[in-house]
């Protein structure tokens, strides 16, 4: 599901706005892509529509958008050892950069376009901000939020939401970055070749740059930090279009976290079959009452959904609706990795947000999950390079993996894992049982476990309020499908041990 169009673009965490926002990434090429990755496209003329049926042939010109600051760059001439280097631009990675810098070490970002402004829109719930001081990187609050189960059955969310500002986000980090003494250079890395003391950066433009740490927050590129374990998550496909329109049914003062309605598929029965199977919901942020944000969204499937599938899918909920496009901004295209293995704990290179598998397996939230994580990374590193134990190479990067996934986020990353395994063999009636349950638990419950915040005893006590808040066809349901990811799951918990 969400945190904000976790996508994968150029160099970006990307995450999708209810999840979404998601969450890193400055692609490095993919290894295993199921899909080409996502991409935003921006043109501030706007490409113009006479109505639904021509959304698909509504792609806008892409445009860059950068900011003006001026980066003080990274003097590769003098060939100085620097204590971290940050291999990505996202969210994720400049926090980290900014806070180990704070305490006077030397930090390197490298990003192939260290000034562009992250493409992707991120949504968030607002407490998730407001705890980490950032609410003034909030462009858009609403009060509440709605999940259509059904046409019978709706669930308000007395949870405010909200879309992050990028522009602020990234010009805040960079600014404290600056302040800080973060140099830059607009690279891609390209090959990591570790030393006993130290690692050396292969850049793409023949510069090398000398680092005692690396971090990798390039998202889910997978090219620096390494997995020893078959790769096949669960995919959350979702396209999504900023813009203009005539009119829509929405409130303006309430987000739409979810719609699984399909009324809007009655007459084509093939489709309607296709959904009813792998059902996808809509997303919406609701600006005003002519200008509104909506996703089309697959919350996970494998092999995920095809982008033609999604796009012919919101064709038909907008003519049903009523919803006439005029005009798109911005145009999105996301694919987010779910669930999979972890990466190798510990490796030399460190690792945060996709790449080190910061992706709820169940949601796919990932922006403030990293933002939130990024102080435990930063404060591990100021903590070890400053040890009197003088560690270095691989022991001191295992110091930081422990910090970072510690036994009680692995064992809830586990359980995450196991609602991702429900949630794939689910068809849209049991899709529709299952979130209409679970929004009926208290809302520390279901707060709880969108933000990552219970762990291993609180799941088990959230999963068995679940159960017993579900219908008896959706219990039967569970105990049937469940099974075998519930023996995976306990096998897991078992094996893995610190």
């Amino acid at each position: 599901m969400m945190d904000t169009l976790l996508k994968i673009h150029n160099s970006f965490e990307f995450v999708h706005p209810s999840k979404r926002f998601a969450g890193n990434v400055n692609a490095l090429s993919s290894k295993k892509p199921y899909f080409k990755w996502g991409y935003n496209n921006y043109n501030k003329d706007c490409v113009k529509a006479s109505g639904s049926s021509a959304l698909l042939e509504l792609v806008p010109e892409i445009k860059k958008e950068n900011l003006d600051s001026e980066l003080p760059m990274y003097d590769y001439t003098k060939g100085v050892v620097v204590d971290l280097v940050v291999v990505g631009g996202g969210p994720s990675g400049l926090a980290v950069a900014q806070q180990v810098s704070e305490a006077g070490l030397t930090v390197c970002s490298i990003d192939p376009s260290p000034k562009l402004i992250w493409p992707n829109n991120y949504g968030v719930w607002v407490d998730e901000f407001e705890a980490m001081d950032l609410l003034d990187c909030l462009d858009t609050t609403w009060a509440s939020a709605v999940v259509y189960v059904d046409e019978n059955s709706t669930r308000s969310l007395n949870r405010p939401y909200a879309r992050v500002n990028r522009k602020q986000l990234k010009t805040k980090m960079l600014q404290k970055c600056i302040s800080n003494g973060v140099k830059f250079h607009q690279a891609k890395v390209i090959k990591v070749v570790h030393e006993e003391f130290k690692s050396l950066l292969i850049c793409n433009d023949g510069v090398t740059i000398q680092a005692t740490l690396v971090l990798d927050a390039t998202g889910f590129s997978r090219s620096l930090v390494q997995y020893d374990k078959p790769y096949n998550p669960g995919y959350q496909v979702a396209y999504g279009i900023l813009a203009e329109v005539e009119e829509h049914p929405f409130d303006v003062d309430k987000m739409l976290f979810m719609d699984w309605r399909d009324s809007h598929l009655g007459k084509n029965t093939e489709i309607k079959e296709r959904n009813s199977k792998i059902p996808t919901f809509l997303y919406a942020m609701p600006f005003s009452s002519n200008r509104i944000f909506l996703e089309e969204t697959s919350l996970v499937a494998r092999p995920g959904l095809k982008m033609e599938d999604i796009q012919e899918r919101m064709v038909c909920r907008l003519k049903h609706l009523g919803i006439k496009v005029k005009s798109i901004e911005e145009d999105e295209r996301c694919v987010i990795p779910m669930g999979g293995p972890l990466p190798v704990l510990p490796q030399r290179v460190l690792g945060i947000g996709g790449t080190a598998g910061m992706v709820h397996p169940s949601t796919g939230y990932m922006v403030a999950r990293t933002l939130a994580a990024a102080p435990i990374v930063a404060k591990s590193i100021i903590q070890y390079l400053n040890s009197e134990k003088m560690l270095c190479g691989t022991d001191l990067s295992a110091e930081v993996w422990r910090d970072l996934w510690p036994i009680e986020r692995r064992r809830q990353r586990e359980f995450f894992c196991f609602g991702m395994d429900i949630l794939l063999r689910l068809d849209l009636e049991g899709t529709r049982r299952f979130f209409d349950a679970f929004f009926d638990l208290e809302p520390r419950y279901w707060h709880g476990f969108l933000s990552s915040r219970l762990f291993l005893p609180e799941l088990l006590t959230f999963g068995l309020s679940l159960f017993a808040h579900a219908p008896n066809t959706s219990r039967i349901e569970i105990m049937a499908k469940g099974t075998l990811p519930l023996a995976n799951m306990i096998n897991n918990l078992v094996q893995d041990r610190d």
